[in-house]
């Protein structure tokens, strides 16, 4: 699970969204003053700004942050004000208790987590008095420690060095990110790590030399443990494989931060670690609950010791044995999958009953907190938010695909999480019932069909999600009528699809459009991954129509664009270039490529997404377009440029992380797409060479899996997926053999081409889910495929399918919220279901479908078989 997520779920029950568009949430009493006389205040994000307005501030330069509780923050930003106001000293600060709440959640950012109020000295000499005078005027004032910065004394003051000014650049990953300038006045990443760092050209101040001495005077060999391994990190603190060398006794150690990690009672990462050593004191005679060894403090930081379980945890564990990830797997495969999943559920459920007859709630019970012992019995760890039954209340933290509604308490928590890994152990898809409750019995069916699993053991995990009797059949995902509704026709279904987006516009906010991805809310809202431009593309080509309204807001703001806006192709303007071209408003696009085509794009990477293979491909397209000669001789400069890089093999075997990426979009079949594109137009073969060896540089970054799918290899996983996977290589793959024949590529299409017919995808995404293999599928020559493959791959759409007012839409990434864009969630659905059924201008951009590409037939009878209503 990606733990960013988890806090963009506080702000809407439906969306993924920022607190800081939330302008009803409560703010601090001190923010409700009158504006001072000659100031100026300004909202950005979670953020409200205060700076006098004849103010001046250097780019970038040693910046202070002070800390608080949620107990304090008023008290401490009234201070801060105060001191500030009379000096001039811009400032900012957290909107309020929410906001600070979630920046110092449990799995919030660590680098950021702390950071209350910021003040911007305007020198050196000024950075020193107002570190003294408010480290003074806040003594014995309790905050979180800053992990970024470098603390003053023992308070809650802290100093960083970095940006002032919003200015961005690219990082090594081919990120844009926040930016200072070097001695050289080159752009370079500003680091905000969760570790002090000072820049190799600034000097520290002679004045906080003293404590920077203190923060490196902690040592940890004074302990009489080693940390052999992390686990985990959170913001609340570590987790550690460890070592007791006075036993020499195996450990895992459990470190909580005071004031943070925060949950959503305020109660910090220490209070859960009592808790919890509480807990497993009083469950001691359990053999499934790991026993305390120790606890201890060092350096303000609480630790527990716990007894080392020799195990994984459960969601690693289906994902070795789990048979519908295989196309080919057998019955007596699932058959023998199922007796295991049956008996981890058996023994956790015994478990759970031992611990309510001791009078506790576990109420943290999850995929991620099972062990699965190497003779395949479980034992159950973090017990941090077990309670009484006696007045128990909901847990403070929870994880969403398992926890109970609100009118669940004591014991029924712990029932309704039992019932969700009843679902979960055979279709790990029970987020979705967090979003609407009727799935349950929609899984419940699909199991029934995959599995040799009875009704009659499934029925009871419904009942107990529903809270009320199973019914004999799932409600429509819809909820509409029978007559009124006609999924089986694409054209009802692309109504309904079209409608969801629709009415999940938002007009009226400045920064987005479509709700999305979290993703939206450092790339913004505008670009066709994430924003409006590829919703909008996605309506238009798949025949749901234009939004004239929706369109001018897109070009409205694409022509001024923010201050940090992208010019890519999929994260930034190129793309919205891109979509406006096509939506009919050619002197828009003409516009935005002008602004894109100012920037100094050419030091970018690589990549589809955001680089210069994806500029590159849209000079060449809005060229050809448009007829304009320049835009054409701005490709092949960019075509230059990739095949230089081409040139230069980054050599391993493993995708993302610190090495090269692979795929489609962030590896070097981007480039190859390009290259070939020119090579269509020019006929020069050199470009087909290039492009060869842009293709082998990703194929060597893909492992064959035992049922014969080629995936990219990721070191500790395999994907398939388009963005980042396998069917994204194999699109650009079989562009090439159009054109010329390679053994290497015809066996890795193969592979390609399994990877396609697993029956189970975790998510929907057009990028890193089932959309995405549907648009493969679409896209590709049906040689050696089974007749029903991209049929198959669309019904299981009806897996994931969920109501929106009046149409259906499908969850985002982690499948915690709806999404809306073209990268995760309804867009991207629509663009590939389209392209099935033939719609001429659906697909991917720049990949046309194949001679012979597979659709699906249009039908138009009412008692044929609905391909969005498998398992209903």
């Amino acid at each position: 699970m990606d733990e960013r997520y988890d806090s963009y779920c506080a702000a809407d029950p439906l969306f993924y969204d920022s607190l800081g568009s939330v302008t009803t949430q409560p703010g601090f009493p001190t923010a409700a003053r009158p504006l001072p006389e000659g100031w100026q205040s300004e909202p950005t994000g979670d953020w409200l700004i205060y700076a006098p307005v004849d103010g001046t501030l250097p780019e970038q330069g040693w910046k202070i942050h002070v800390s608080a509780t949620l107990t304090n923050a008023d008290e401490v930003l009234a201070a801060v004000w105060d001191y500030c106001v009379p000096r001039g000293l811009a400032f900012k600060f957290l909107r309020g208790p929410r906001t600070l709440l979630m920046r110092n959640s449990k799995y919030a950012a660590r680098g950021a987590s702390g950071k209350f109020v910021t003040v911007y000295p305007r020198d050196e000499a000024e950075l020193e008095l107002t570190c003294k005078e408010l480290d003074e005027l806040l003594a014995g004032q309790d905050g979180p420690y800053i992990l970024s910065d470098l603390r003053y004394h023992a308070g809650p003051v802290y100093v960083r060095y970095g940006g002032f000014a919003a200015r961005y650049c690219q990082s090594d990953e081919g990120q844009v990110v926040p930016a200072i300038a070097d001695d050289s006045g080159t752009l370079v990443p500003d680091r905000r790590d969760p570790v002090f760092h000072v820049p190799s050209w600034v000097t520290l101040p002679d004045f906080l030399a003293p404590h920077l001495a203190a923060r490196n005077g902690s040592r940890t060999d004074e302990l009489p443990y080693r940390i052999e391994k992390v686990i985990h990190f959170s913001n609340g603190g570590g987790l550690y494989v460890g070592r007791d060398l006075r036993s020499d006794t195996q450990v895992v150690l459990k470190e909580a931060r005071p004031h943070a990690g925060l949950d959503a009672d305020g109660a910090d990462a220490v209070a859960r670690l009592h808790r919890e050593a509480d807990n497993l004191r009083r469950l001691a005679d359990l053999p499934q609950v790991p026993r305390v060894h120790d606890e201890f403090v060092f350096s303000d930081h609480h630790f527990l010791a716990l007894e080392f379980i020799e195990g994984r945890a459960l969601n690693k564990e289906i994902v070795e044995r789990y048979p519908l990830i295989d196309a080919d797997a057998t019955d007596a495969d699932r058959a023998t999958y199922a007796d295991w999943a049956r008996s981890v559920h058996a023994q956790v459920e015994t478990v759970i009953e031992e611990i309510h007859a001791r009078g506790l709630v576990y109420g943290d019970l999850h995929l991620f907190n099972v062990m699965i012992r190497p003779d395949d019995t479980v034992a159950l760890v973090d017990f941090e938010v077990a309670a009484p039954i006696d007045g128990h209340r909901r847990p403070g933290l929870r994880n969403q695909g398992f926890a109970a509604p609100r009118d669940r308490t004591g014991p029924a928590v712990d029932r309704y999480a039992l019932a969700c890994l009843r679902l979960a152990l055979f279709l790990p898809l029970t987020q979705l019932v967090r979003l609407e409750t009727t799935k349950a019995a929609q899984l419940a069916d699909v199991i029934a069909e995959a599995f040799p699993v009875s009704r009659d053991w499934l029925t009871p995990a419904v009942q107990e999600i529903t809270g009320s009797p199973a019914t004999s059949e799932a409600a429509p995902v819809t909820g509409m009528t029978a007559p009124d509704y006609r999924p089986h026709r694409w054209d009802a279904l692309r109504a309904c699809l079209a409608s969801a987006l629709l009415t999940s516009a938002t007009p009226q906010r400045d920064e987005r459009l479509f709700p999305g991805d979290i993703e939206q809310f450092r790339s913004g809202g505008l670009n066709l991954a994430h924003g409006a431009a590829g919703v909008l593309h996605a309506l238009a080509v798949s025949g749901a129509g234009q939004w004239p309204e929706h369109e001018q807001w897109l070009l409205r703001r694409a022509t001024s664009p923010v201050s940090g806006t992208r010019c890519g192709f999929y994260d930034g303007l190129h793309g919205v270039a891109y979509a406006l071209d096509g939506l009919g408003r050619r002197q828009g696009a003409l516009d935005v490529l002008d602004i894109c085509l100012r920037q100094p794009w050419q030091d970018l990477d690589h990549s589809l997404r955001g680089g210069l293979a994806g500029i590159g491909l849209n000079l060449l397209h809005l060229a050809e377009r448009t007829g304009e000669t320049r835009l054409r001789e701005e490709a092949w400069r960019v075509a230059e440029r990739l095949v230089e890089q081409v040139a230069v093999d980054p050599g391993g075997e493993i995708s993302g992380g610190r090495n090269p990426y692979a795929g489609l979009l962030r590896g070097r079949t981007g480039p190859a797409l390009l290259l070939l594109r020119l090579y269509e137009a020019s006929g020069d073969r050199t470009l087909l060479a290039h492009a060869a060896t842009a293709l082998r540089q990703d194929l060597r970054r893909c492992v064959v899996r035992p049922d014969g799918a080629l995936e990219v290899n990721e070191g500790w996983r395999t994907m398939p997926y388009l963005a980042e996977g396998s069917v994204g290589i194999g699109l650009v793959l079989e562009r090439y053999l159009r054109h010329q024949d390679d053994e290497q590529f015809r066996t890795a299409t193969v592979g390609i081409r399994r990877a396609a017919r697993s029956p189970f995808y975790a998510q929907t995404g057009l990028f890193a889910g089932r959309a995405g293999i549907i648009a493969y599928l679409a896209a590709t020559s049906t040689a050696g495929d089974e007749p029903d493959a991209l049929p198959a791959q669309v019904r299981r759409l009806a897996w994931h399918a969920l109501p929106y007012a009046d149409g259906v839409a499908f969850p985002g990434e982690q499948l915690l919220r709806l999404s809306m864009d073209l990268a995760t969630g309804t867009a991207g659905v629509l663009l590939a279901v389209a392209a099935a059924h033939g719609e001429a201008a659906a697909g991917l951009p720049f990949l046309a479908p194949a001679p012979g590409a597979p659709r699906l037939p249009r039908r138009s009878g009412g008692d044929q078989t609905d391909p969005t209503t498998e398992g209903r």
